[in-house]
């Protein structure tokens, strides 16, 4: 708890009051809570999302039609429904390991995915060093490369807002969702076929012979998408789509107890009749009602900052829609 809701009060005489700022919210990155020593900076087990996530029956249903059929789950949704944290929770009931997660942006393309080669970097090692340089040394896995690796247990693979993507990379993925192999011609076209030791997208090391690699168990794959573009008829037909539903207000109340617990969820229940409000005429996502809620109990701000706070963090983020006056 902080000794005062400003830590930073405008009068720009230095102080040291930063040191009394609340505790990072449970479900923001934090040095002391997601990484030890020698662990690397994206720690993506996120167990806080895993185990906070609430599913109702059909998102469950979904989830094992993908496991059993071998198929990528397409999910579609408004922000803040749960898209993203899903695999988390997947990923830590089955014991899936680490979630790897891939970015899609409009640059993004099908070999980035898969894996990527400095071959600047290494021809200045051989002019400087003579010889030959271990192109292992300059090859590694993107997280799709990494996730199709032979393994025992299917890996977790998060392909993050797939409607930002190139036109041409949906259709690009067709062969990787329906073969699960893909081909490293910088490896294959060595002289001699040979075994290259190169980099996981989790920073492992992985063995990779004649430059090919086909996975043991395919990848439980989750794309998320927010709607904004339609997918060619070939990429959907290799997917299960789960239009993510909306929390419903028994379901918030969860989210809430979840992440903050219980006496928590008691003070917020007037900041969730806002939300829920407000939620029936503009597009609101639940990390905001997470963010208001924390905040308010955590921070405790005083007076009218308290009600100018909340309208700030519960605005809609559509444009074109009405908030309510609650």
């Amino acid at each position: 708890m902080t000794t005062t809701w400003k830590i930073f009060d405008g009068s720009l005489e230095p102080h040291d009051r930063v040191a009394n700022v609340s505790s990072a919210p449970p479900w923001r990155p934090s040095a002391s809570r997601d990484r030890g020593a020698g662990e690397a900076a994206d720690r993506s087990d996120r167990t806080d999302r895993a185990t906070t996530f609430q599913a109702d029956p059909a998102v469950i249903d979904l989830v094992n039609a993908a496991l059993h059929l071998r198929r990528p789950l397409l999910i579609t949704g408004k922000p803040g429904t749960g898209k993203s944290s899903l695999i988390y929770a997947v990923a830590h009931e089955l014991k899936l390991g680490l979630v790897l997660r891939w970015p899609v942006t409009s640059r993004s393309t099908l070999q980035q995915g898969l894996y990527q080669y400095d071959a600047i970097g290494r021809f200045h090692a051989k002019e400087m060093e003579g010889g030959t340089p271990d192109i292992g040394d300059y090859l590694s896995l993107g997280p799709l490369g990494t996730a199709l690796l032979p393994s025992e247990r299917p890996r977790a693979l998060l392909i993050d807002e797939i409607d930002k993507s190139d036109i041409d990379l949906p259709n690009d993925l067709l062969n990787i969702f329906e073969e699960g192999e893909y081909s490293i011609p910088e490896l294959q076209r060595l002289k001699q076929p040979s075994t290259v030791d190169v980099t996981t997208a989790d920073g492992d090391k992985a063995s990779i012979t004649a430059g090919h690699v086909r996975c043991q168990e395919f990848p439980f794959m989750v794309l998320t998408s927010n709607g904004e573009r339609e997918f060619p008829p070939p990429f959907l037909r290799r997917c299960l789509r789960l239009e993510m539903p909306e929390p419903t207000p028994e379901r918030i109340e969860n989210i809430v107890r979840a992440h903050l617990g219980l006496e928590a969820s008691k003070e917020a229940e007037p900041i969730i009749e806002d939300f829920l409000a407000r939620r029936s005429t503009s597009t609101l996502a639940t990390d905001q009602l997470l963010n208001a809620v924390f905040l308010v109990t955590a921070a405790n701000p005083e007076g009218s900052s308290r009600t100018e706070l909340l309208d700030a963090l519960l605005r809609a983020l559509a444009t074109g829609t009405t908030e309510a006056a609650v």
